[in-house]
Parts: structure tokens; sequence; C-alpha cells
């Protein structure tokens, strides 16, 4: 089981002061390990990189990091 912190401890992290490398990487990582199922149509990892910045542009998702485990995640704003 994981020892997540609840999302009243994860702190919000604006996606535009990241750099754009760090940015694309913490992207990359999610989209690689996320298990979304897509339907019929299969997306690039660059299709799926840009679905979720645009996501991000438009505050469908936010970027956060938890103190705790000392990481980052992308996860839907409540």
């Amino acid at each position: 089981m994981e020892n997540k912190a609840p999302d009243s401890e994860l702190i919000p992290v604006p996606y535009n002061e990241l750099s754009p490398k760090a940015l694309t990487g913490l992207i990359e990582s999610f989209v690689s390990r996320e298990g979304t199922d897509y339907g019929d149509h299969e997306f690039s990892l660059e299709q799926k990189v840009a679905h979720v910045l645009k996501q991000l542009e438009r505050g469908d998702v936010l970027i956060v990091f938890d103190p705790k485990e000392e990481s980052f995640d992308i996860r839907r704003k409540l």
C-alpha cells in the first residue's frame, strides 16, 4: 500500500515555473506510468505530452510536490 500524503499536504507547483526540460521530463514520466485507456486511438509519447500540457495550461490538472515522498505528480484539479 502506498503511503502518499493527503491532498492537503501537497504543495502546488505552477507548471510555468519549471524549466521546459524539467516540465517535459515530468510529463513524460507521468504519461508513461499512467495506464489511461485511449480507446481505439493510439497516441505517441509526444502527443500524450501535448495533451497533458494543454490540460495544465487550461488548469484542468496541476503539478504537486509531496514533501513526505519528496516527489512530484500531476493530479486532476478538485
